[in-house]
């Protein structure tokens, strides 16, 4: 099954690539509209796709012909949700694409969030130009700021016509994308031809459909720096733990990867996974056996696990209507320090938290490079008025997801997966 892709119209103006191309100054493959990507690649030996209901996405990429004229273009742009690792990367590079190789001369940076595109918050946009961009890769966050929540679509959809912008590109998690395809749908019915187009970005890697989201691998690469400082504490000393919590609220992609980066993980926690604190074959066991017998031990937590430890009375959500999760890491923590005072065992134990480090970063070079990409097939789709979707990256391709099938729902780590198992491999841990 092809995924359709919502567009505003019919591409009849020549790309300026293309024009360049001919001129020699550039060279440049186009993208034609009846190329596409396979969600499962996976094929029996007479090449028929194992996935029962494959589904077919639109690559990426420049098109010779596109729907807005360069010249008439006002883009914006909003990063929204938490910081992450190459924010700044995705802002420069779309400044850089729509400027130098579309001749945009207009770009408007929105502030802290959609709370920008709120009139009553009286927050004007910043006007961007590859001067202002030029450095800003190299510094965490966002020169834009950014919030969590989201606001009216119609006061949005005001804001938008009454600054002339008519492309638009949103730069978040889930969250974000929920926002955005609510003010996609109030745009549509009536009937506005103003693209918007998502960039994922997640250090939690939780995005559907697609493989990989900005910062995370900068995230791996800061988590796997804590666990080497975590191990050297525990075992520098007689019954050490170390105790590391990592991000993660419903997904462990970060803390799965970052164990197997690290490969000095005895135990690792995520949320896809229960597990049993107490009993002959609960972690607290487990825990005391490896500290008699090796004297320390290295434990990789998500913040979103252990959920089925502690009875909540009421849920909380933040702004963007995240379920908030008890702080699992101080728990789990108190837990071992009481269980251990009952054995009359003298663990030394060692916490870290350092979350709110792992995402303030620059992004690492392999995140930069990502970022840039990510960036600059935005900005292809979205002169080509390809319209509520987001940059999607599966099978070392990108590609236009429908934002309506990205919000329906978390990827997860597959606890019978290859990834899993690998950690599994890698820690010794049981399996249960």
């Amino acid at each position: 099954m092809i995924i359709k892709v919502p567009s505003l119209g019919e591409c009849k103006v020549i790309s300026p690539l293309k024009i360049h191309q001919q001129q020699a100054v550039k060279s440049l493959l186009f993208v034609g509209d009846n190329v596409f990507i396979p969600g499962s690649i996976e094929a029996n030996e007479q090449g028929d796709y194992l996935e029962s209901q494959q589904i077919f996405f639109e690559k990426a990429g420049p098109r010779e012909y596109i729907y807005f004229h360069p010249e008439n273009i006002v883009a914006g742009i909003v990063t929204c949700g938490g910081i992450c690792p190459g924010l700044n990367n995705v802002i420069r590079s779309l400044v850089v694409e729509l400027w130098f190789h579309y001749g945009v001369r207009r770009i408007l940076g929105f502030r802290y969030g959609y709370e920008g595109l709120n009139p009553e918050k009286n927050l004007p946009p910043i006007e961007l130009d590859p001067e202002v961009v030029d450095e800003i890769h190299d510094e965490g966050g966002t020169i834009l700021g950014t919030s969590r929540g989201p606001q009216d679509p119609e006061k949005m959809m005001a804001c938008l016509r009454s600054t002339g912008v008519n492309l638009l590109f949103c730069i978040g998690g889930d969250g974000t994308h929920r926002g955005a395809y609510q003010l996609f749908r109030s745009l549509q019915e009536k009937s506005y031809p103003i693209s918007i187009i998502g960039i994922p970005k997640t250090i939690d890697n939780d995005i559907l459909y697609t493989s990989r989201t900005f910062g995370f691998y900068t995230a791996i690469e800061e988590a796997r720096k804590v666990l080497l400082c975590a191990h050297t504490e525990a075992k520098s000393v007689r019954y050490g733990i170390g105790l590391v919590k990592l991000m993660g609220r419903d997904s462990g992609f970060v803390t799965a990867e970052s164990v197997l980066a690290s490969q000095l993980v005895n135990y690792a926690i995520i949320p896809e996974v229960p597990v049993h604190l107490s009993g002959k074959d609960g972690f607290l066991s487990w825990l005391e056996q490896r500290i008699l017998t090796r004297e320390h031990a290295l434990i990789a937590i998500a913040e979103g696990a252990g959920a089925e430890w502690i009875q909540v009375n009421e849920e909380q959500k933040d702004a963007s209507g995240n379920i908030i999760h008890p702080d699992i890491g101080k728990y789990l923590k108190d837990t071992i320090v009481e269980y251990f005072r009952k054995k009359q065992i003298p663990v030394q134990m060692k916490y870290f938290d350092p979350s709110y480090i792992i995402r303030s970063v620059p992004a690492n070079a392999e995140d930069t490079a990502f970022c840039d990409a990510l960036a600059r097939n935005a900005v292809h789709a979205g002169m080509t008025g390809r319209t509520g979707i987001t940059i999607g990256y599966i099978h070392n391709q990108f590609v236009h997801i429908p934002i309506e099938m990205v919000i329906t729902g978390r990827k997860k780590v597959d606890p019978n997966g290859h990834l899993w198992l690998s950690v599994l491999a890698s820690t010794g841990q049981n399996s249960t």
